[in-house]
């Protein structure tokens, strides 16, 4: 059995993502913080090849204990796939922006990254294989007004993802990122879709699916020699 760890799994690109790992063959552990019902409909859509396990990726103690659980009751289980995927939005002008939406949206899309990848990362290091991928943002090559907290939060997961790359390659584990640009999800449904296409070459927003694929491909053996990169999936939209 292959397993596979998908935080922020409960919808949007997640909940694809653990729908296409598990069509890959992967027992995927579906993390969630509170949207309990969503999870159990993502769990229903992968028709039980997975299991829910619930814990606020930006609590340092939760994350521990609750990996530290499963990993008790699953000795002989090895998570060979990671996907931080969890984060949020609280999107404001800096000069308006509030202490707590500095500091929520750092520690739910960076520390995070923290704290999740070091519970799972020894396990990787002893079975010498691994894939991590990070889910970052086109906001955080390019930079956004009035997303100075996101885009700082998510080229701070670049920056760590290249990083991280070059301590563990040698151990056959990979560490790389995907960055979607506007993508149908619950996050982009206030936004102007039909004024921002003009923007796009593609001319329309992505989809969660097409995200998938992407983290899909690299999680395979196929891509056993990309370490420490950014596929942007913007449809044509660069910085």
């Amino acid at each position: 059995m292959k397993y596979a760890l998908v935080t922020g799994g409960s919808r949007g690109i997640g909940r694809a993502i653990c729908k296409e790992l598990a069509s890959l063959g992967y027992y995927v552990l579906i993390n969630y913080k509170s949207r309990e019902t969503e999870a159990a409909s993502t769990l229903q859509g992968i028709e039980g090849r997975g299991e829910l396990l619930r814990f606020d990726v930006s609590d340092k103690n939760e994350v521990r204990q609750t990996l530290e659980n499963w990993f008790l009751k699953n000795e002989n289980n090895h998570i060979e796939v990671l996907v931080n995927n969890a984060g949020i939005r609280e999107d404001a002008l800096l000069t308006w922006m509030q202490d707590e939406q500095w500091e929520n949206v750092l520690k739910n899309n960076l520390d995070s990254f923290f704290y999740v990848t070091r519970a799972v990362l020894n396990g990787m290091l002893e079975k010498k294989y691994g894939r991590i991928i990070n889910v970052v943002s086109l906001s955080g090559l390019k930079g956004v007004a009035g997303q100075t907290n996101y885009s700082a939060a998510k080229s701070g997961v670049v920056g760590a993802t290249r990083s991280l790359a070059q301590e563990v390659a040698r151990y056959g584990i990979t560490v790389n990122a995907v960055a979607p640009g506007f993508i149908k999800t619950d996050m982009t449904e206030e936004l102007n879709e039909k004024e921002l296409q003009k923007i796009i070459p593609a001319r329309r927003f992505g989809l969660p699916e097409e995200v998938a694929h992407a983290v899909a491909f690299l999680t395979s053996e196929k891509a056993g020699y990309i370490n420490g990169e950014v596929i942007n999936i913007n449809g044509g939209l660069h910085s």
